[in-house]
C-alpha cells in the first residue's frame, strides 16, 4: 500500500529541508550502540519526499528525547522488500523495526520471525484503533505489527460533465453500486466513456471491494484455509464486467491500465467517472488542469454496507532484535495522533487511529474531498486473505491472470469462479 506524494506535499514543505540520514543495512543483532545507548535500525519504506520528511522529522524527535535508544533510518523502497525480508531473516540480518503492510507480512508471522506486541502497544492506541483494524495485524492471537495508514478505493467524478448529462452529484454518506452503473451509463456519449477504472492488476480491488458484498473467498488461517466462491464473492466482478460489456460504459482501454494510467482521461474529459485508491485525490488535486471541476463522491456501498479490506501499512518488531521493548516504545511514539497524522497527510492517506484522523481533519479544512477520504475510512475491517498464508502466491500466479482474463471478456463468471476454486487447490496443496 505504498503510496505517493500527498496533499502535505504543500503542507510540510517545511519539514522537507530535514536530510534524511544515509546508512547502511547491519543486522538487528548488533543494533546496541556504544556505551549504555542503545541503536534501533528502523527500515522505511516510504518512497515519498514529504513523507520521508515527515519520518525523519518525528525520528529527530524522538532522538533529541532519548539520549540512551537512538532511532537509525535506513531508506528503502517497497520493489522488492519480500524477496530481500526473506534474505534479511534468513541470514540474521533484518532491522529492528520494519515497515511493510498487512497483507505481506503474514508469512513472516507464520515463520515466526515477528514479535508479539500485543502487551506492549500504549492502550490509549490500542482503544484509539477499531477491533477491525487490529484484526488485520494480528496472527495466532497475537498483534505482530502496528497498523499505520490505509487507503480505500472510491470514485471520482467530472462534475459538469455529469451536470451535462442530468446526472445530481451523490450528497449521501454512502453511494450505491447501483447509482455507480447509472451515472455511468447517463454520462457515456459518443465523445467520452462514463467510467474509467484502471484494473490492469485487478485482485486488490475486486477482494477489497468484495467486502462490500460480504464477499470474503476464504475461511480459516495459516495454512488450514478454504475458499469459496460463490455470489458474493463475484458480485463486484460481475457488475464491472456487466459495464464494459453490456452497458459500455467503461472505458476498456483503461481496464488494461494502472490507476495512475487512466487519470490522464479523466483530466482530458474522456472519462466523466474514475474509480482510484482515495490517495489519489492529492495527485488530482495537484494534477488536474486549471478549471476541471472534479468532486470525490461518497463511498460505495454494496449488500452488506460500504466494507472495503483493511490492508494497512505496517510497523513489525524483528523477533531476534535485541531491543523488542525499546522497538515498542519507539513506535507507540511514532504512532502518536500528531506523528502518525504528520505521515498520513504527507501521503495522502488514511490513520488508523481516531487521534490522528482528528488531526488529519484540522489540516484539511475545508477540503471536500478530505472529508470523502476519511469518511471511506470508516468501513475499513480486516479480511479474512490477511490470515492466509498462501494468499501472496494465489494472488500473483492464479487470480490476477484470472480477473485480467475475466475483465477482457476471455472468459465467463463460471470459468472465474473455477480458476480461482481450482487454482487454490492448486497452491494449498
Amino acid at each position: 500500500m505504498r503510496r505517493i506524494r500527498g496533499i502535505g506535499a504543500v503542507a510540510f514543505v517545511g519539514i522537507a529541508a530535514v536530510a534524511l540520514a544515509g546508512c547502511q543495512q547491519g543486522s538487528a543483532n548488533d543494533s546496541g550502540g556504544d556505551g549504555d545507548v542503545v541503536t534501533l535500525q528502523f527500515q522505511s519504506l516510504s518512497d515519498q519526499p514529504a513523507t520521508q520528511a515527515a519520518i525523519s522529522e518525528i525520528v529527530d524527535a524522538w532522538n533529541a528525547e532519548h539520549d540512551d535508544v537512538q532511532v537509525k533510518i535506513i531508506q528503502a523502497g517497497w520493489d522488492g522488500t519480500y524477496d530481500k525480508l526473506i534474505t534479511q531473516f534468513s541470514g540474521g540480518t533484518a532491522p529492528d523495526i520494519i515497515h511493510f503492510e498487512a497483507s505481506s507480512i503474514v508469512s513472516f508471522a507464520a515463520d515466526g520471525y515477528l514479535a508479539d506486541l500485543t502487551d506492549l502497544i500504549d492502550p490509549e492506541l490500542k482503544s484509539d484503533i477499531s477491533d477491525g483494524i487490529w484484526e488485520s495485524v494480528t496472527h495466532d492471537g497475537q498483534i505482530v505489527a502496528y497498523p499505520s495508514t490505509l487507503q480505500s478505493y472510491m470514485a471520482f467524478a467530472n462534475a459538469d460533465l455529469l451536470a451535462e448529462a442530468g446526472v445530481e452529484v451523490p450528497t449521501g454518506d454512502t453511494m450505491t453500486w447501483d447509482q455507480l452503473q447509472e451515472i455511468a451509463r447517463a454520462t457515456t456519449t459518443a465523445d467520452h466513456y462514463g467510467l474509467g477504472w484502471g484494473l490492469g492488476s485487478p485482485t486488490a480491488t475486486m477482494m477489497s471491494l468484495s467486502m462490500g458484498f460480504d464477499g470474503g473467498y476464504f475461511d480459516g488461517e495459516g495454512d488450514d484455509v478454504t475458499i469459496e466462491v460463490g455470489d458474493d464473492e463475484l458480485a463486484v466482478p460481475e457488475r464491472i464486467h456487466e459495464m464494459a460489456y453490456t452497458d459500455r460504459s467503461i472505458d476498456p482501454t483503461s481496464l488494461t491500465q494502472s490507476g495512475s494510467d487512466v487519470l490522464p482521461s479523466f483530466y482530458g474529459g474522456k472519462v466523466a467517472l474514475t474509480v482510484q485508491g482515495s490517495f489519489q485525490a492529492t495527485n488530482i488535486a495537484a494534477d488536474a488542469p486549471e478549471g476541471l471541476n472534479w468532486v470525490a463522491l461518497p463511498p460505495l456501498e454494496g449488500s452488506a454496507g460500504a466494507i472495503q479490506a483493511a490492508n494497512p501499512q505496517t510497523y513489525s518488531v524483528n523477533i531476534d532484535s535485541e531491543h523488542v521493548e525499546e522497538s515498542a516504545e519507539f513506535l507507540n511514539f511514532f504512532m502518536d495522533g500528531e506523528n502518525l497524522a504528520k505521515i498520513a497527510y504527507a501521503d495522502a492517506l488514511i490513520p488508523s487511529s481516531g487521534a490522528a484522523r482528528t488531526q488529519v481533519a484540522e489540516l484539511a479544512g475545508d477540503d471536500a474531498a478530505w472529508k470523502q477520504v476519511l469518511a471511506s475510512g470508516e468501513g475499513l475491517e480486516g479480511p479474512p486473505f490477511l490470515k492466509v498464508s498462501k494468499y501472496t502466491e494465489w494472488k500473483d500466479t492464479i487470480a490476477t491472470p484470472a480477473f485480467q482474463q475475466y475483465l477482457a471478456n476471455q472468459i465467463d463468471r463460471d470459468q472465474l469462479a473455477a480458476q480461482l476454486s481450482d487454482g487454490w487447490t492448486d497452491v494449498a496443496g
